[in-house]
């Protein structure tokens, strides 16, 4: 079974499941919320966010479109393999 189709079984499954298993499943993954939650609250990532779109707003980095980062990802994906 896909990745996908799991995190789309798993979203319908918790509009319905009680309040026991839910709970429960937040419980096994609480750990991994907060941390993906506090990389907000990291002021070292928040100013090396803000310094790289000062970049890109000052012309210095072009960027990329969404595009271009999906081929690149695919193209450097495709090589590993």
């Amino acid at each position: 079974m896909s990745t996908e189709t799991i995190r789309e079984r798993l979203r319908e499954y918790i509009g319905f499941a009680d309040d026991k298993k839910v709970q429960a499943m937040y419980t096994m993954v609480e750990d991994e919320i907060v941390q993906e939650l506090d990389l907000w609250q990291d002021k070292d990532f928040l100013e090396e966010l803000k310094s790289r779109l000062d970049d890109i707003d000052s012309g210095i980095d072009e960027g990329m479109t969404w595009d271009e980062v999906k081929t690149k990802a695919r193209s450097e994906l495709a090589a590993k393999r």
